[in-house]
């Protein structure tokens, strides 16, 4: 049996360092000299998507996450990177074929009814096959490339500098756990049998959830860095954008519940939500397909998520400071949960309204959030930044990729009664009961 995990190497990395510190090195040269976020930052946004746009790896992954981020990044930055594609130029079938012998053997052509020669699908850090098993049944192959390892540890050293320049000019927000999250997510992401294990986890959280559907590993023909699953028959969310009101709004509760139902059911997120990583089936079912960037939070973390809800829905600063606390969050004064309840009170919007609304009822320009983002970004400034909790990061990123989605599907929904389904009666007890049996059953550690 192969080694499950390539090791991060020194010519890897050096070799990644080459190629990507090539692109984004003169920008950074720049932004050295003053000129990036000012009045000499004209071009740069665009600059940088199309330097990371050509860069196969976790460098543009990251690039995507911070996208959907609002409080990580310039908003034109912001506007600039989330038109990245998750799409990257597929590798050939010799490279394919050392691949899969690696991972299977020599004869690994013959565990395979079918094996498909060309990528049905290639993203940041592998490539999709199509196969069938000898027993007709019909299989996504999922093959991680070569040196992933070094090129996650390079990227994210050179992410670290990037930051490390961004909070010279911005101090607002310190990046500094939403660099050490970013970067523990892209690793597990590596590790395909964790992902086969967080995707046996939703498919019992989701189990009896109507709509959804989650893929079932193939054990026999998965190792660390090729997982094999069933197929999922269904088409890209994005040609959904124009149905009829009744089908985007029945896809967005299949989101809302696909998401939210495990945070509730077992404090477990799925942590990249963006339209490749999900398809239509047949009625309208929801196809949940790629499980490498799953979250775990506390079960505090999630109490204080309602917490939180009341505390808007009340006007009750003390529990909204309460809340915030429970998160993670530091050296917390008045002014600073003022400006942290207006972001608070844009996530909440939709929640707090008990009747059928879109998501945002003013049409906005720009990321999703960013308007707000930007003023909690200025009163936080003024109050010498603040540092976002780990368990926030993706929490909050989540909540922001959602509410794109359902923006772009014009979905029309009762979101207060959904949220409430989901939450009344919850307490931190039982939903640390529920996770120890969850994640006992599939076999994923607790952190």
């Amino acid at each position: 049996m192969p080694e499950d995990k390539e090791r991060d190497s020194l010519t890897g990395r050096l070799s990644r360092y080459a190629r990507v510190g090539s692109r984004v090195g003169g920008m950074a040269a720049r932004v050295a000299g003053g000129r990036l976020l000012g009045t000499g930052s004209k071009g740069l946004p665009a600059d940088l998507r199309r330097a990371l746009g050509g860069l196969k790896g976790p460098v543009m992954k990251v690039a995507q996450m911070l996208a959907t981020i609002p409080e990580a990044l310039p908003a034109e930055f912001a506007a600039e990177l989330s038109e990245l594609q998750a799409n990257a130029p597929p590798m050939g079938w010799a490279f394919v074929q050392r691949r899969m012998a690696t991972e299977l053997g020599p004869e690994w052509r013959a565990q395979f009814a079918t094996f498909g020669k060309d990528a049905a699908a290639a993203a940041s850090l592998g490539q999709v096959h199509r196969a069938t098993g000898h027993d007709d049944r019909e299989l996504a192959c999922k093959l991680q490339y070569p040196d992933m390892a070094s090129a996650v540890e390079a990227d994210l050293n050179q992410l670290q500098l990037a930051f490390a320049l961004y909070r010279r000019f911005n101090p607002a927000i310190d990046t500094a756990n939403i660099v050490v999250e970013l970067g523990a997510r892209l690793r597990e992401e590596l590790d395909y049998r964790l992902e086969a294990r967080h995707m046996a986890l939703f498919a019992g959280l989701l189990r009896g959830t109507r709509g959804v559907q989650v893929p079932e590993v193939v054990p026999e023909l998965s190792t660390g860095r090729l997982l094999t699953m069933n197929w999922l028959h269904g088409q890209p969310m994005a040609e959904f954008e124009d149905a009829g009101e009744a089908v985007r709004s029945t896809l967005a509760e299949h989101l809302f519940r696909a998401w939210y139902g495990p945070f509730y059911s077992a404090g477990a997120i799925h942590g990249d939500p963006h339209l490749g990583n999900y398809t239509v089936g047949d009625g309208d079912t929801l196809n949940l397909l790629d499980f490498g960037c799953i979250r775990t939070f506390r079960p505090e973390f999630a109490q204080g998520v309602i917490d939180l809800y009341t505390a808007v829905a009340t006007k009750d600063r003390d529990l909204s400071m309460h809340a915030y606390r429970s998160w993670g969050f530091e050296h917390l004064t008045a002014p600073v949960v003022e400006a942290l309840n207006l972001w608070a009170e844009f996530l909440y919007a939709p929640i707090l309204d008990d009747r059928a609304r879109r998501i945002q009822e003013v049409d906005a320009a720009g990321v999703y959030g960013q308007a707000v983002a930007t003023e909690v970004h200025r009163r936080l400034r003024a109050e010498g930044g603040v540092r976002p909790p780990r368990e926030f990061v993706f929490m909050d990123r989540a909540a922001v990729g959602l509410g794109a989605v359902f923006l772009r599907l014009r979905a029309k929904l009762n979101w207060h009664r959904l949220f409430h389904e989901l939450t009344d009666g919850l307490t931190v007890e039982s939903l640390r009961a529920r996770q120890k049996h969850a994640f006992t059953r599939a076999g994923v550690p607790i952190p």
